[in-house]
C-alpha cells in the first residue's frame, strides 16, 4: 500500500521517491504533420471533407501568437485574439488485433472536441489538464487511413487573467501496446523508507487484461542507475481474468542511494517489462529520484534531512515570442538563469504545468509546487482580478465546467505527474477568496456590499487584521446561507488529492487568510501559503501556532526575503514573478501588454532585480553587480552630509513590484549627478572612478541591503570590488562611445535536426572597440540562411506591439534576441544582422545543425 501521510508531534514527514512520465518504446511523438484551419466548418469533421489545402505544421502550436495586437482586443489575455481553429491529422492504421492504441494530449487550449473518421469521440474544456482516447475500437482496419481532428474554441478570448494562447500548444503522444498492457500514467512509484544505506522503492503497476480470456505473465522490474547499471530488481508472477485490471505492488531496496536534491538531481530509472511466456510484450521505463521532504511548523522546511529555505519564483506557461507552445530548449534557457540567480523552486501560476517543463524541473533540480486551478464553483473578474463583475460571453471561464469536470481534471493532471521527483507540493487553488460572497466582508478591510471597493494595500501592510478571530467568526454566523462555500469545495479537492497521492503536501495561496482560518478553507491544507502578507506573518504563527505556513506569491523586493530569513517556522517564499509574463493588464494600459514585474523579462534578460536576489540567494560565493541612474530619476537623494537615503523615507518597506528606473550603463552628460547601486552580498564593497577610490562601504550598513553612492559623472569606467570572507568579487561600468556596429552571440554552437532544437541569438550595439552600447537604441534586422523554423524576435521592452514573429525588432538597452528552431534537415545556419537603413552590419554566427546524435560544444 503507498505510505500515508504520517503526524509526528511538530513535524509533518514525507518519505517519497517519484518518477517522470512513463515511458517506452511504443509511446511515440505524433506531433508532426498536422493540418490547420483558423475557421470552422461543421463539414469539417466529415469523413469526405479533404483538409490537405489547410496550413501543415508540427505541434505544438499556439495560433494566438501568431497574430497582430489590438487594443480593440482585453488587456487580460495580452491584447490578444482567440478564435476557433481546426486541426486535423491523416494517418494509416499499424495496430495488430493483440494491440491497443491510446492517444494522450498534453494540454489543448481549450473547449476541445476530439473527432477520427467522423464521430465525435470526446470533448475537453480545461486548457491545461491531461486527457486521453482508446482509438482501438475506432481505426480503419490495418494499413487504411484514418484521420484525427480536433476543434478548439476559444471564442471566449478573454476567459482568463493572463495570455492563455490557443491551440494544441503542449505535446500529443500515441501509445500502442498489448492488451495485455500498463494503462496510460499506470506506474506510481514512491520510497516509503529512505536511509543513508539503502532506500525502498515501492512500485504501484496497474496491469490490464483486454483479452477475451485469462492471461498469465510475469512483471520484472529492473532498477538503473544514472550510468545505466541495474541495482536491483523485482518479479511478479500474475494472472488476469478476462476484462479485468489489477493493481501490482513490488518492493525494491536500492542500497546506498543517491539522493534527489535542487544541488545534485541524481536520478533512477525503473524498467518495468510485461513478459508472457519468453515474449516481452511491454517496457515501461520511468526515471524517478529518491528524496524525503519535511515541513516543520517552527523550523521550515527539510529535504533529505537538511533545513533550506525555498527561494522560488511562480511562473506563468507563456514563454514570450514562442507564446504557450514552449520548447524545451526555451525554457531551459530560462530556468538555468534563474538557477544561477540561486533559484530553487517553481510555482506553476496558477496552472498544472506541462510534462516537459516538469521533466526540466527534475533534471534541473528545481522543487515545485504544481498548482490545479484559479477558480473554483465561482468565477473571477477576468478584467479587473476579484471577484466577477460584469456578465459577458468572451470572458466566461472555466468554473462553468467546474461541477463536471474538476475530479477528472485534477486526477489526470496527478496520474500524469505524480511521479515527477521535483514536485513537492500539490496546490489546490489560487487567491480564490475574491470569488465566495463573505470573504471580503469578513476581513474588516472590504464592505462587503460595495463590489467595486478597490484593495488598499496600505491596509494590508498593517501587522494587525482589522478584524480578530471572534469577529471574523461572528460574520461567518450570521452570514446567509450559499449554495457554495469555500471550506466545502477546499475540502473535497483536498481528498481527492489525497485519495490519489499521499506524498506530497496539498497547499493553496491565501489571498484572504483572516477569513480563510476561520472557513474551513486552512484546515484542509497541509500547508497555509500567503499572498503578499509578510508583515503578518509573526501575527499568524500567534494566532495559529499549529499550522505550516510559508508565502506563495510574494513582491521581488528585499524586504520579502528578509522577512522570511527572519522567521524559522516560514519555510521560503515564491516572487511574483520569475520571468515577465504576458497579460494581465488593464485595458487602459494599452499597448503595455505584459505584466513586467519579474527578475527577468519577457526576452529573459536580466534586471536589477535578478541581481538583488542572486546576491541574497547565492551563499556560495560572492555576487556583485553595479546599475545607474541619473540622481534626478534616482529613487535615493544625497543629504548636506554626503549620506545618502531614499526619497520617499522608508520606501523600501513598501517598494513596488515593478524594479526601479535604473541603467545597466554609464553614459551621462559631463558632471551629471548620478547614484550608482550596488546589489552584493560581499561584506565590503569599494567603489572606484578612473582608479580613484570614492570609499568603502560595508553591507551591515545598508538596510535596503543596497550599497550606493553618489557619482558625478566622468567618461572612463567605474569599478566595484567586494570581499566575502576570503573570496573576492569585481564588477563594472564602462562609457561607450557611439554605435558602430552590431555583435550576436548565441546560447549553443550546434544543434540537432530532431525538429526540436532551439538556439537563441543576442544582437548587441557595439561602439567601435566592441563595448556594449546602452544607452543608444535602433532597430534591426535578423537575416537567417539555411533550414530552420522562425521563432520570433523581442527586446523584453513590454510596451513594444509589434507581432514577435517578425524578423525585424527595436532593441532595448541596445540589445534584442531571436530564436530559432531546428527542422529535421540537417543544415548550417548563417545568422547575421544589420540595422533598418543598413548603416550597421553584424558579424555572422554559424550554427552546425547534425544529422548525427552527438553535440560537438
Amino acid at each position: 500500500m503507498m505510505k500515508k501521510i504520517t503526524y509526528i508531534p511538530f513535524v509533518f514527514f514525507m518519505c517519497i521517491g517519484l518518477v517522470g512520465w512513463s515511458q517506452n518504446k511504443n509511446l511515440k511523438s505524433f506531433n508532426d504533420d498536422w493540418y490547420f484551419t483558423l475557421s470552422d466548418a461543421p463539414e469539417y469533421a466529415l469523413t469526405t471533407y479533404s483538409p490537405t489545402d489547410w496550413r501543415k505544421l508540427d505541434l505544438p502550436h499556439d495560433w494566438s501568437i501568431e497574430l497582430d495586437f489590438s487594443e480593440d482586443l482585453e488587456g487580460c489575455t495580452a491584447f490578444s485574439p482567440g478564435g476557433i481553429g481546426w486541426y486535423s491529422k491523416i494517418f494509416n492504421t499499424t495496430i495488430e488485433d493483440n494491440q491497443k492504441c491510446y492517444i494522450i494530449f498534453d494540454g489543448v487550449y481549450n473547449n476541445a472536441d476530439f473527432w477520427i473518421n467522423g464521430m465525435k469521440i470526446g470533448n475537453h474544456p480545461y486548457g491545461y489538464a491531461p486527457i486521453y482516447y482508446d482509438l482501438t475500437h475506432v481505426l480503419s482496419p490495418k494499413g487504411q487511413e484514418n484521420r484525427f481532428s480536433v476543434r478548439v474554441d476559444h471564442s471566449r478570448y478573454a476567459d482568463s487573467r493572463w495570455y492563455t494562447g490557443s491551440g494544441i500548444y503542449r505535446n500529443v503522444e500515441i501509445l500502442i501496446v498489448d492488451k495485455l498492457h500498463i494503462p496510460v500514467w499506470g506506474v506510481f512509484v514512491t520510497t516509503p523508507k529512505v536511509e543513508k544505506e539503502h532506500a525502498l522503492v515501492d512500485l504501484q503497476i496497474d496491469i490490464k487484461n483486454d483479452y477475451e480470456g485469462t492471461q498469465k505473465a510475469e512483471i520484472i522490474t529492473e532498477i538503473l542507475n544514472a550510468e545505466g547499471k541495474v541495482v536491483s530488481t523485482s518479479t511478479s508472477d500474475i494472472t488476469l481474468s478476462a476484462k479485468t485490471k489489477e493493481v501490482i505492488h513490488q518492493e525494491i531496496e536500492v542500497k546506498n542511494p543517491a539522493l534527489w536534491d535542487v544541488d545534485a538531481p541524481h536520478l533512477y530509472k525503473a524498467k518495468t517489462i510485461v513478459k508472457r511466456g519468453e515474449e516481452v510484450l511491454e517496457e515501461r521505463v520511468t526515471t524517478f529520484g529518491i528524496r524525503t521532504t519535511v515541513f516543520d511548523k517552527d523550523k521550515g522546511f527539510y529535504l533529505n534531512g537538511k533545513n533550506i529555505k525555498i527561494k522560488g519564483v511562480c511562473l506563468h506557461h507563456d514563454a514570450g515570442l514562442v507564446g504557450t507552445a514552449v520548447p524545451k530548449d526555451v525554457w531551459r534557457r530560462r530556468l538555468q538563469k534563474l538557477k544561477d540567480g540561486g533559484c530553487n523552486a517553481i510555482r506553476s501560476a496558477h496552472n498544472p504545468a506541462s510534462d516537459e517543463f516538469l521533466d526540466l524541473c527534475d533534471e534541473m533540480g528545481f522543487l515545485v509546487q504544481n498548482e490545479f486551478y484559479d477558480e473554483w464553483d465561482l468565477p473571477k473578474d477576468k478584467r479587473f482580478n476579484m471577484h466577477d463583475k460584469d456578465v459577458d460571453y468572451i470572458t466566461r471561464g472555466h468554473s462553468e465546467h467546474f461541477q463536471v469536470w474538476a475530479e477528472t481534471d485534477l486526477k489526470n493532471t496527478m496520474r500524469a505527474g505524480r511521479n515527477h521527483p521535483s514536485i513537492f507540493q500539490w496546490s489546490i487553488g489560487n487567491e480564490i477568496e475574491w470569488t465566495y460572497p463573505g470573504n471580503r466582508g469578513a476581513t474588516g478591510i472590504f464592505k462587503e456590499t460595495n463590489k467595486d471597493d478597490k484593495m488598499d494595500w496600505t491596509l494590508w501592510r498593517t501587522e494587525i487584521p482589522p478584524h480578530t478571530p471572534e469577529e471574523v467568526r461572528e460574520f461567518w454566523k450570521n452570514f446567509p446561507e450559499q449554495t457554495f462555500t469555500i471550506g466545502e469545495t477546499a475540502k473535497i479537492l483536498a481528498d481527492w488529492t489525497r485519495e490519489m497521492d499521499t506524498t506530497r503536501y496539498v497547499t493553496a495561496n491565501c489571498i484572504l487568510p483572516t477569513s480563510s482560518f476561520e472557513t474551513g478553507y486552512t484546515d484542509v491544507l497541509d500547508v497555509v501559503g500567503f499572498s503578499y502578507k509578510p508583515h503578518k506573518y509573526n501575527y499568524f504563527k500567534n494566532t495559529y501556532p499549529d499550522k505550516i505556513m510559508m508565502g506563495t506569491e510574494n513582491v521581488p523586493r528585499y524586504y520579502e526575503w528578509k522577512a522570511v530569513m527572519e522567521n524559522d517556522f516560514i519555510a521560503g517564499l515564491f516572487l511574483w514573478t520569475g520571468v515577465d509574463y504576458m497579460g494581465e493588464r488593464r485595458q487602459h494600459q494599452w499597448p503595455l501588454k505584459v505584466t513586467n514585474e519579474g527578475p527577468l523579462d519577457l526576452a529573459g534578460f536580466e534586471r536589477g532585480s535578478y541581481h538583488m536576489f542572486k546576491a541574497l540567494w547565492r551563499d556560495d560565493i560572492p555576487v556583485i553587480s553595479m546599475y545607474s541612474q541619473s540622481a534626478k530619476k534616482s529613487i535615493y537623494k544625497v543629504l548636506k552630509d554626503g549620506s545618502i537615503v531614499e526619497k520617499k523615507k522608508d520606501y523600501w518597506k513598501l517598494a513596488p513590484r515593478v524594479w526601479q528606473n535604473v541603467n545597466p550603463h554609464w553614459n551621462y552628460q559631463k558632471d551629471e549627478k548620478t547614484i550608482v547601486e550596488v546589489y552584493s552580498n560581499c561584506e565590503e564593497v569599494e567603489l572606484f572612478q578612473n582608479g580613484k577610490s570614492l570609499g568603502k562601504q560595508y553591507l551591515k550598513d545598508q538596510i535596503d541591503y543596497t550599497y550606493k553612492w553618489a557619482v558625478d559623472y566622468k567618461k572612463g569606467k567605474i569599478v566595484a570590488k567586494g570581499k566575502k570572507g576570503k573570496q573576492k568579487a569585481t564588477t563594472q561600468l564602462e562609457t561607450a562611445g557611439e554605435v558602430a556596429g552590431i555583435k550576436i552571440t548565441a546560447d549553443r554552437e550546434s544543434m540537432l535536426a530532431n525538429n526540436t532544437d532551439v538556439t537563441h541569438f543576442v544582437a548587441q550595439l557595439v561602439d567601435k572597440n566592441g563595448k556594449p552600447v546602452k544607452f543608444e537604441e535602433n532597430e534591426m534586422i535578423f537575416e537567417v540562411e539555411g533550414n530552420h523554423r522562425f521563432l520570433g524576435t523581442d527586446c523584453g521592452d513590454s510596451r513594444k506591439i509589434e507581432n514577435f514573429k517578425n524578423n525585424q525588432v527595436a532593441t532595448s538597452f541596445g540589445q534584442c534576441l531571436m530564436a530559432a528552431q531546428a527542422t529535421k534537415v540537417p543544415t548550417e545556419l548563417k545568422v547575421s544582422a544589420r540595422s533598418v537603413d543598413g548603416k550597421l552590419v553584424s558579424n555572422v554566427v554559424t550554427i552546425k545543425i547534425n544529422k548525427n546524435d552527438i553535440i560537438i560544444e
